[in-house]
């Protein structure tokens, strides 16, 4: 027993994270991205490899059935946390690694079917008894076994369809320098790779390992295991492991008879929208089909990053300065996302530390110099531009059609020219933090585009996602989603109070 308990307390000391955010949680997952930083806790690449579970954001139903996969593919010891708040942060931390070091706790965990959601939040094991009992109120738990066939709360809602694990592919590039630095790190060649891997903050479905049955695809951080797909595809109610469903033969472009895989992308993914649904056919890697789930979560949420324009409409008082920080944070975090799909860590990170800098309240005289030296980096990048040209293209024209206004609008291109206007609005940005003027929010557009609290612009990007994926391989689809951006948190009804929050 004593060496158990110091083999566990030793791999306590530095845990993987694998941090999963749900609709509403953008504030919470900012302070854990932050947290675990300054503690250099590394963040998991798929559920095998993970010690800890964070669950940034409130309770969303239709994630539990993908949270359940999530946690029932992580060995022990294990350790799960749901963070609802920033302030929440540290001390759940805390409390997820102090289970992990604790036999006692982890033998517990493992007697208890159906209460792994409650984790080791710092609950004792009064409350977990209380937790067993609930389940076995509602029948969920399975008498005889030792342990739940699911994860948090995956006896209560066993979901298909939009609560299901996608998976997700990604271009990624090859250690090359850029500018001098050591660049696309961890990734081999410019490949299209999908489904379940070794990227910061990615994490997918069964066992972290089982590969989709797609391709061999290997994705961000491991996007990997899709449970269910509503419907049949001609292979009566057979599924493969992980609710991924049998392949169907159809025609390809070619008039090939090939197998047609269907597969959700989302809405469980590290680097995506957070709650987005997409529906794709798949043959061989390339989509044949696309179809975007419901898009609001049914209910009021918080969109943290249009918070100034929600604001400004409702009448209250807000600065210019005060605004174009938020929006250039937010562009910041889209960087971000985008460059660690396409395999550049280093300048995602970057990308981050500077967002976090500004959420802070860090001058422009601090920010301006850092981050015009991040623009020439990221935007002469000869690398990152022939690792994503020619994806995703949309004319100014098509997106002013679509409704789409903002920097996916000005730009007028493919990947490239988006993550290249991205990097001219934040600059625009950071030398106008110390405006004082009044916000307009009609003249002054949310990170977006213009806001409209009835067609919010997320809700337009969306619209171009089902468009620019079909015909594209699945690498190419996960950069493309990560340069248009959407914010599924603006797609439901904002709410005042917590803006004002």
């Amino acid at each position: 027993m004593g060496l158990t308990a110091a083999l566990m307390r030793a791999a306590a000391a530095r845990p993987q994270v694998l941090l999963v955010t749900s609709p509403g949680g953008t504030a919470v997952r900012l302070a854990v991205e932050a947290e675990l930083r300054s503690r250099d806790w590394p963040l998991a690449s798929t559920p095998a490899g993970a010690d800890v579970m964070v669950v940034a954001g409130p309770d969303c139903p239709r994630l539990r059935s993908a949270l359940g996969r999530l946690w029932q593919d992580m060995p022990q010891p294990r350790a799960y946390v749901r963070a609802t708040t920033a302030d929440d942060v540290p001390a759940l931390l805390d409390a997820g690694r102090a289970c992990l070091s604790s036999p006692d706790r982890q033998r517990a965990e493992a007697r208890t079917p159906g209460c792994e959601d409650e984790g080791p939040s710092g609950r004792d094991d009064e409350h977990r008894e209380g937790c067993e009992g609930e389940h076995r109120e509602e029948g969920q738990a399975e008498s005889g076994h030792g342990r739940s066939g699911g994860g948090p709360r995956d006896q209560v809602h066993r979901e298909s369809g939009s609560g299901d694990l996608g998976s997700g592919g990604e271009h990624r590039s090859g250690g090359v320098d850029h500018e001098g630095h050591e660049g696309h790190e961890g990734s081999s060649g410019g490949e299209h790779r999908s489904g379940g891997a070794d990227h910061e903050g990615h994490h997918g479905g069964p066992g972290g390992e089982r590969r989709n049955a797609d391709a061999d695809h290997q994705g961000h951080q491991g996007h990997q295991g899709h449970h269910g797909h509503q419907g049949h595809h001609g292979s009566g109610d057979m599924e493969m492991p992980g609710g991924v469903p049998m392949a169907e033969p159809g025609e390809d472009r070619d008039g090939l008879t090939l197998d047609r895989l269907h597969l959700p992308l989302g809405p469980v993914l590290a680097d995506w929208p957070a709650g987005l649904v997409i529906r794709v056919v798949l043959q061989g890697d390339v989509i044949q089909q696309a179809d975007l789930g419901e898009l609001s979560a049914g209910r009021v949420t918080d969109p943290f990053w249009a918070r100034p324009w929600i604001l400004a409409s409702a009448g209250e008082p807000v600065a210019v300065g005060e605004a174009v920080r938020r929006r250039a944070a937010a562009r910041l975090d889209s960087l971000g996302r985008l460059l660690s799909v396409a395999g550049w860590p280093a300048e995602a990170v970057t990308a981050r530390r500077l967002r976090d800098d500004l959420l802070e309240e860090a001058p422009s005289s601090v920010v301006l110099g850092r981050s015009e030296r991040f623009a020439r980096r990221v935007g002469r990048s000869r690398t990152l531009y022939w690792l994503t040209r020619g994806i995703g293209p949309v004319s100014t024209a098509d997106a002013r059609a679509a409704g789409v206004s903002g920097p996916a609008a000005r730009a007028g291109g493919d990947v490239p020219a988006r993550y290249r206007q991205w990097l001219t609005e934040v600059l625009d940005d950071v030398r106008a933090l110390d405006s004082t003027a009044p916000l307009d929010p009609v003249a002054w557009e949310s990170p977006r585009g213009r806001w409209d609290a009835e067609r919010p612009p997320s809700a337009a990007l969306a619209g171009l996602l089902p468009g620019l994926l079909v015909g594209a391989e699945l690498g190419a689809a996960r950069l493309v989603v990560a340069s248009l951006d959407p914010d599924p948190d603006e797609l439901s009804a904002p709410s005042l109070e917590a803006a004002r929050g």
